[in-house]
């Protein structure tokens, strides 16, 4: 078996990953742009939309929180490339919110309801389905203020907003925004299942798929179905867990009835500072991504994302919380793997501030099985591929 050193995964995260990375954050530059100049479009035909620049700490919600924003600023300094709105789910795939105006003073609703209508608004004999552990409703109740343009049976029944219903406008909008702004030759609207926008971005790079999600961005707010920090546990320390709960979570119209629960900005956050006590966390991360994309979980729509690496990272920091278990760079990366592998296997991970949902719940699990079979082989002989 052919070993390997930390100073070959040094090597290895200079000319592998780091290569990689300049790629993509080029990519995300040009996306960025002109995802910015066609929401800013959708923005101006209708206000409840707004461009992407007016996401994360840039959202018109803070405008009047200024200490809020001043500690985001100090915690991202330095450590967050892109914009709050992109998550790169790999190298040619990514997930761009699109920030909602117009709705504010969020409370969780107790009181439960059933709903008995379609999209169409039609009356049902039985319920519709609940949402599952990571969604919710929406009602216009939940809010102490919302505008007069969410008053409307265009985007809601019975008082819920619903996102079929939400982005199906959106979808219009951005329709007439991509010829008003000459973008025809680069972007292209492609055909999708369900309440999801995806479009096809050729950037200089390469072709990337973006998923457009319409998000309500809910500041000093946490949701009651996230246990979190959880009791006794020392990463991150209750100082930061209270800090990173401030900045609030999203709801995401990915699906016909149903809200998505994101927690992008606490996510940015606990990225952004895993390695403060001088660890190399966020390096294993990097190295273990790079070489799930190379080797394990290839192509456009794999079944591992970086979104499920990140989710492991938070399990396995908080599990082993000191920095002297993040010494080791070449034990640093074995126990992500090993742990990867453990999940893989299982075809069970769970989500990290949602600790009862699985985030392979539906997930093909033949295509899991060759995962784990890739992984299994890198770990027999680990030295053979940094090499």
């Amino acid at each position: 078996m052919a070993e390997f050193t930390d100073e070959d995964l040094d090597h290895y995260l200079q000319n592998q990953v780091d290569l990689r990375h300049r790629q993509v954050s080029k990519s995300v530059e040009e996306v960025q742009k002109i995802i910015r100049d066609l929401t800013s479009e959708v923005s101006s035909k209708d206000s409840r939309f707004q461009s992407i620049s007016s996401s994360g700490m840039y959202n018109d919600s803070l405008k009047d929180q200024p200490a809020l924003v001043a500690k985001w600023t100090t915690l991202l300094r330095g450590r967050c490339t892109y914009s709050p709105a992109i998550q790169v789910l790999t190298p040619t795939l990514y997930l761009i919110t699109v920030p909602l105006r117009g709705l504010v003073g969020y409370r969780e609703r107790r009181a439960q309801k059933w709903r008995y209508y379609t999209l169409n608004g039609s009356r049902l004999l039985s319920p519709v389905r609940e949402p599952e552990k990571l969604h919710q409703w929406l009602e216009l109740e939940c809010f102490l203020n919302s505008s007069q343009e969410w008053h409307d049976s265009h985007v809601t029944i019975e008082g819920d907003i619903v996102p079929a219903k939400l982005v199906s406008i959106f979808k219009e909008h951005l329709e007439e925004a991509i010829k008003a702004c000459n973008m025809s030759n680069k972007v292209t609207i492609l055909e999708t299942l369900g309440s999801v926008v995806r479009l096809a971005v050729d950037t200089s790079e390469a072709q990337i798929e973006v998923e457009l999600v319409p998000a309500v961005e809910l500041i000093n707010s946490w949701p009651r179905k996230a246990h979190w920090p959880r009791l006794l546990k020392r990463w991150p320390s209750m100082e930061r867990a209270r800090c990173i709960k401030s900045f609030g979570f999203n709801l995401l119209a990915t699906s016909n009835y149903h809200w998505l629960l994101s927690f992008s900005r606490a996510e940015q956050v606990l990225l952004g500072g895993a390695d403060e006590d001088g660890g190399c966390r966020r390096k294993s991360y990097r190295i273990v991504r790079q070489l799930k994309e190379d080797i394990w979980c290839p192509g456009n729509k794999p079944v591992i994302t970086a979104y499920h690496l990140q989710n492991l990272l938070f399990w396995t920091c908080e599990k082993y919380p000191c920095s002297k278990d993040w010494r080791s760079l070449r034990e640093s990366v074995l126990r992500l793997t090993r742990k990867l592998f453990k999940c893989v296997s299982q075809r069970y991970l769970r989500h990290y501030f949602v600790r009862s949902y699985n985030l392979l719940k539906y997930t093909n699990t033949n295509e899991l099985d060759d995962v784990a079979s890739k992984i299994s082989v890198f770990l027999n002989n680990p030295g053979a591929y940094i090499h």
